[in-house]
């Protein structure tokens, strides 16, 4: 179960995949599901040495590496692992097993809290399933999670198909609106424009402050990025003092994608100017 192995036998599955033959990449990653399985029993027995990856937001999981011995270790464990059930849960899906697909995508969920791409995948299943409660919460989740625009304007895309389906237009055409605005040329953005064209629930319906308050009203956040971008660039300062440049310039870049140059410039001054002010009240 070390890395190095681990990874080379998932590209072996995930070639598998891509050739078709999605029956025998089910039996290695099953495998290799069952063998991970036994490792962490063994090497990871308290529910605490776990902890670290179960805490929902970036900001704890820095937190907790303030106070706490890191586990790398077990973060290396965790990150393959993340890996291994998302492409169990895709050669289930290949072989119809959608109900294993999702039990395989909470584990997903579990060595990786932030990855969203999971949750998303996993709110699909719930979808396909009839479990729209459930749907719901982890589209919703997202929005505390992402680091990626695409994940907030496809989380966007599932609440306006729901409240489409649910005759409520408005929340519909607004939830389009805030997506369109976060990034008009994602490509799974152009489906839900088209299907809405003509309808009530045309994003050109509603105007920037009307969307605002209709997805107030609905509790769903507008400018979800902007906001996420803070977050970020708040944790990589953390990191940077933390001595870890790498964490700190992945989080950087990440709020740069979300918000372009300047405005993740402008943000950063307006934090660091916030810190100073602390510091000279202190």
């Amino acid at each position: 179960m070390s890395q190095n192995n681990l990874s080379d036998e998932l590209l072996r599955a995930e070639g598998l995949l891509v050739q078709g033959e999605a029956e025998l990449a089910l039996d290695l990653l099953a495998r290799l599901a069952e063998d991970a399985e036994e490792y962490v029993d063994r090497n990871c027995p308290t529910t605490d040495e776990l902890q670290w990856f179960s805490f929902p937001t970036i900001f704890e999981r820095l937190a907790y590496r303030r106070v706490e011995q890191d586990p790398r270790e077990l973060r290396d464990v965790g990150e393959p692992l993340d890996r291994l059930y998302a492409d169990l849960a895709l050669a289930q899906v290949h072989c119809g097993d959608y109900d294993s697909a999702a039990a395989s995508l909470r584990q997903a969920v579990r060595w990786n809290p932030m990855g969203c791409e999971h949750r998303l995948n996993l709110a699909d299943l719930c979808r396909v399933a009839g479990d729209m409660r459930e749907h719901l919460a982890l589209s919703f989740s997202v929005f505390e999670r992402a680091s990626e625009a695409a994940h907030i304007v496809r989380a966007y895309l599932n609440f306006a198909d729901y409240f489409r389906a649910a005759e409520n237009p408005r929340a519909a055409a607004a939830c389009l609106h805030v997506a369109q605005r976060i990034d008009p040329d994602d490509p799974s953005l152009a489906a839900s424009l088209e299907h809405a064209a003509g309808t009530d629930a045309e994003p050109a319906n509603v105007t920037d402050e009307e969307a605002t308050q209709i997805l107030a009203a609905e509790g769903l956040p507008d400018g979800a990025n902007a906001e996420i971008a803070v977050c970020l660039l708040m944790c990589a300062a953390d990191a940077a003092a933390m001595g870890e440049r790498n964490v700190a310039t992945n989080l950087t870049v990440r709020a740069r994608d979300l918000v372009g140059e300047q405005a993740a410039m402008a943000l950063l001054q307006l934090i660091r100017s916030s810190d100073e002010e602390a510091d000279d009240a202190e």
